[in-house]
């Protein structure tokens, strides 16, 4: 009977155990099939975080050096530097093959370990006890910001389109309100107070104007001279113009003698002088608590300045090139660094590891900013696209093809006011981070709405490329300063001043 039955099997052209065999053979086919997809993968992953010039001309002068061809038949500037990445790969890929022979030999087997060690640079005492403090810190203002986010989600939806609604009609009719030339060359940054009374400017010159709002003439009739060259970045000390005393420190800048000043309102020479980086520093962002700074240089770091003993805490490198932006978060617990390289970073400021690395941009980076909900980041490009950054699911949530040229500046809505004329109710969220504000060098400033990122209102009215812009706390005010040496300001054309 079992004879008949192998022999019924033989019949059907295969065996019980030949069928086990072949099964096995096309399961490991497969196997190899997925592996050798997967390694691919693996593959371009490691290329794309390898970071290349964003100039071609670097891209080609690499290749060059690296003895490939500097350009192919139908290569354009993005598929050059993919190829320079794919190159750079390879000889990684060599290099690890030659240190794996000779730890098989049994030689440079310390130097290998050294390699696969995280690195660390060393911090003093002043920096471990900055740290502590920002986390401390940064815990209390989280745990405020969670409960009102959390208070806020309980607000019907009714109210909540009302209100977006009356906060599109409102910023749509925004409309140049009035214009001041401030040097005689480009003013390239442009912050306004935290009492919405004050407009600071800084120009290619080195000087630094102060104008008060509405009427845009001078305040206090001084000028603050301390740069020898042009003015990268302006930031507001959190209390400033509000409990913190004109003759204290209320206004830092940035320029491009590789210093940053620190500045009264009362007196045209600065404070004091920070001296630390070793090229231009640019935007310059403070800490929330007022007791830190951060700056960013094209010396290829960012630094993190104690503001009470005038002391440079931290030097942080991460960057293959220029560094040209950095921002705080609302609660103090991360900054952002983005710059030339085409590359952002969140850094975390309690332990000063990288959170999250912000890949997605195909030029330089000029802007950055978070939304005063934490987690969410906002960065401008030379590519004319704005990116916003999820740091909760460290992705890219939305791309905004924005302007027509290179993003100068972005700067989210901050601040606890409401919409002028509109009925105030108790019960209704913040305004905080409902809109974000982009300036560009195609000669525009926009506002586009954050929940849905759709174009709220343009701004035309610079002479050529708007260098900077900037929101009032108040909801009240825009203002920008442009290529045209000239700060405008902007505001609803029904307003009455």
């Amino acid at each position: 009977m079992a004879d008949l039955q192998v022999d019924g099997e033989r019949q059907h052209g295969v065996l019980l155990e030949d069928l086990v065999v072949n099964n096995d053979y096309t399961l490991q086919g497969t196997s190899i099939k997925a592996q050798a997809y997967l390694d691919e993968l693996s593959r371009r992953q490691k290329a794309k975080s390898i970071a290349v010039p964003t100039d071609d001309g670097r891209v080609k002068s690499k290749l060059r050096e690296l003895g490939e061809p500097i350009t192919l038949f139908g290569e354009d500037k993005a598929d050059r530097r993919a190829r320079l990445r794919h190159v750079l790969l390879r000889l990684q890929e060599a290099d690890n093959e030659d240190v794996e022979m000779m730890s098989d030999n049994g030689s440079n087997s310390e130097a290998i370990a050294d390699e696969d060690e995280e690195f660390y640079t060393p911090g003093d005492n002043d920096l471990l006890a900055s740290r502590r403090y920002i986390a401390e810190y940064s815990l209390h203002r989280a745990n405020l910001l969670r409960a009102r986010l959390v208070e806020e989600s309980k607000c019907p939806l009714t109210k909540l389109s009302r209100q977006s609604k009356l906060l599109s009609e409102y910023l749509k009719r925004f409309l140049l309100l009035g214009t001041q030339f401030t040097s005689t060359r480009a003013v390239s940054a442009v912050r306004i107070s935290p009492n919405s009374q004050i407009i600071a400017s800084g120009s290619w010159t080195g000087s630094i104007k102060l104008l008060s709002v509405p009427s845009m003439k001078d305040f206090n009739a001084i000028t603050l001279k301390g740069h020898s060259d042009k003015i990268g970045g302006l930031a507001w000390h959190p209390l400033a113009t509000m409990s913190q005393s004109p003759e204290s420190l209320n206004l830092v800048s940035g320029g491009g003698d590789s210093t940053i000043k620190l500045w009264s309102l009362t007196q045209q020479e600065p404070l004091a002088t920070l001296s630390g980086h070793e090229a231009r520093v640019c935007r310059i962002a403070f800490h929330p608590s007022g007791r830190y700074l951060g700056s960013a240089s094209f010396d290829l770091t960012w630094r993190f300045w104690d503001i009470e003993t005038q002391k440079e805490l931290l030097m942080q490198e991460g960057h293959s090139r220029e560094v040209y932006c950095i921002a705080m978060q609302s609660t103090g617990a991360l900054a952002a660094s983005a710059g030339l390289d085409g590359i952002g970073r969140i850094w975390d400021l309690r332990s000063g590891r990288t959170i999250m690395v912000l890949d997605g941009h195909s030029r330089e980076i000029y802007g950055v900013d978070f939304a005063p909900n934490g987690y969410q980041v906002a960065t401008g490009s030379g590519d004319s696209t704005i990116k916003i950054w999820d740091i909760r699911k460290v992705r890219v949530s939305a791309t905004i093809p924005a302007h027509q040229s290179l993003v100068s500046d972005l700067r989210f809505y901050s601040g606890s006011g409401q919409i002028p004329g509109a009925t105030s109710d108790p019960n209704l969220p913040s305004l905080d981070g409902s809109y974000l504000l982009s300036s560009s060098y195609d000669g525009s400033i926009k506002m586009w709405k954050s929940d849905s990122w759709v174009l709220l209102k343009t701004l035309k009215g610079h002479n050529g490329k708007v260098m900077a812009a900037d929101v009032a706390s108040n909801n009240t005010f825009v203002a920008s300063s442009g290529w045209d040496r000239s700060v405008k300001l902007w505001a609803d054309e029904l307003m009455q001043f």
